[in-house]
C-alpha cells in the first residue's frame, strides 16, 4: 500500500467524545478523589513582628508641602524590601512618594491609611511627633 492509499481515522473513536485523557495511562498514578487523602491546604505563615517604624508627619523645610515620613526602619531589611514596601504603599494611598536613605516619604497627610498597611506587612507602626 502506498501512503496516499493508507487511510487514518481522525475522528477521535468513542472513547474520546467527553474525556481526552482517559486512555492514558496513568502508571498506577491514583486521582486525588480516589486516594483517599483529603486536600490540605499550606498553612498561611503568620508574618512576624519585623520591628517598629516611625509614622511622622513634616511640613517644615518643604515650601509647605505637607508629607508624610516613615523611619527608623530596622536595619536588618534590605533596601529592596524596603523599595517594594514604598512602591506598595504609594499605590494603596494614591499618592507619590520616595524613598530616601531608608526613610519612606510619601506625598501627603497619609498617616492614617499607612498604619494599618504597615501593619500587615508586619511591622510595628508608631506615630512619632506632631
Amino acid at each position: 500500500m502506498s501512503r496516499r492509499e493508507q487511510k487514518i481515522d481522525t475522528g477521535g473513536g468513542e472513547g474520546l467524545a467527553n474525556e481526552a485523557f482517559a486512555g492514558l495511562n496513568l502508571g498506577g498514578l491514583k486521582p486525588k478523589a480516589e486516594s483517599g487523602e483529603p486536600e490540605t491546604k499550606r498553612p498561611v505563615p503568620k508574618q512576624k513582628n519585623r520591628g517598629r517604624v516611625e509614622v511622622r508627619r513634616e511640613k517644615a523645610g518643604r515650601g509647605g508641602k505637607t508629607v508624610t515620613t516613615l523611619s527608623a526602619f530596622p536595619t536588618h531589611i534590605p533596601l529592596r524590601d524596603l523599595e517594594a514596601l514604598a512602591f506598595d504603599l504609594k499605590k494603596s494611598c494614591a499618592c507619590g512618594g520616595t524613598l530616601r536613605d531608608r526613610v519612606i516619604e510619601l506625598q501627603g497627610d497619609v498617616r492614617d491609611r499607612v498604619m494599618p498597611l504597615l501593619e500587615k506587612a508586619g511591622f510595628s507602626p508608631v506615630r512619632a511627633g506632631g
